[in-house]
């Protein structure tokens, strides 16, 4: 058994902001901007409730960036923010996820099995002005493990999907063709799993390396041993997909079960 951390959420590249943490331990988790409008996806900026104060997501910013990555001059603003669709990935109420991204993370994650865990970690920020950081937000146990690939046969590709409906990448496909011409990988989950309610853990620190002269984002040394993390290296800033060598039992021992998490936990965490 596995476990590998998966970095998600919106961030200052693409909704303009970070999700905030609350003093009492309360966060917000907010999806990345959904890249298209082409998707079957009805969660929207407007539509997303905060669930720590009255509004939605599209009270925290005024501007967002759809494809940071190769189209950053096309923004969007004003009424047209209320309607945008969000991409909805992680789906933390129907346990699912699905990934793309080729640094690492198509590798690691096509390689978990059922039984394993997928843990999720996005950028925060103290409302204060508190420097943000990379925190665990939640995670689910692996129920099932599909890929898709360009070069598979159509209706295998559509049987595939149709498997995870509730996908974000199922719901932005097109005839059977996902978004962007790349095996995608998608996973379903089973309980236990979920969104902390509270007290995130915080995965990262900040500080000038030797030999640097900048300061950046690394993993905790603290985390790296208790997780066993054994790839991803250590820099934090690009949310590299890290695989971890503890059990999915140790893993879940160590963190709790989503909604049950208290301050006494998080004290430990921070230890």
């Amino acid at each position: 058994m596995t476990v590998v951390l998966a970095g998600v959420g919106a961030d200052s590249t693409n909704l303009g902001a970070l999700g905030p943490l609350y003093d009492d331990g309360r966060f917000e988790y907010v999806p990345i901007p959904e890249k298209t409008c082409e998707t079957d996806e009805t969660a929207t900026l407007g539509s997303w409730d905060l669930r720590a104060t009255d509004g939605t997501a599209v009270d925290l910013t005024s501007r967002i960036t759809p494809q940071p990555i190769g189209d950053a001059d096309r923004t969007v603003t004003g009424d047209e923010l209320e309607s945008w669709p969000f991409h909805h990935d992680p789906n933390f109420e129907a346990l699912t996820y699905g990934e793309h991204r080729t640094s690492g993370y198509v590798s690691r994650l096509r390689a978990l099995e059922s039984g394993d865990i997928v843990g999720f970690y996005a950028g925060l920020r103290r409302p204060d002005g508190d420097r943000a950081h990379r925190y665990l937000i939640g995670y689910f146990t692996v129920d099932r493990v599909d890929v898709v690939t360009p070069d598979m046969p159509r209706d295998e590709r559509e049987s595939i999907l149709a498997a995870h409906p509730d996908n974000a990448h199922t719901k932005r496909a097109r005839d059977g063709e996902c978004y962007l011409e790349k095996p995608v990988v998608l996973i379903d989950g089973r309980e236990p799993g979920g969104l902390f309610d509270r007290h995130p853990i915080q995965l990262s620190e900040y500080y000038v390396k030797s030999g640097n002269e900048r300061a950046q984002y690394y993993l905790r040394e603290s985390i790296a041993s208790a997780f066993d993390v054994r790839a991803g290296g250590k820099n934090m800033m690009y949310k590299p997909a890290y695989r971890c060598g503890l059990s999915g039992d140790a893993f879940r021992r160590h963190v709790g079960v989503p909604g049950e998490r208290t301050a006494d936990d998080a004290a430990v965490d921070a230890a």
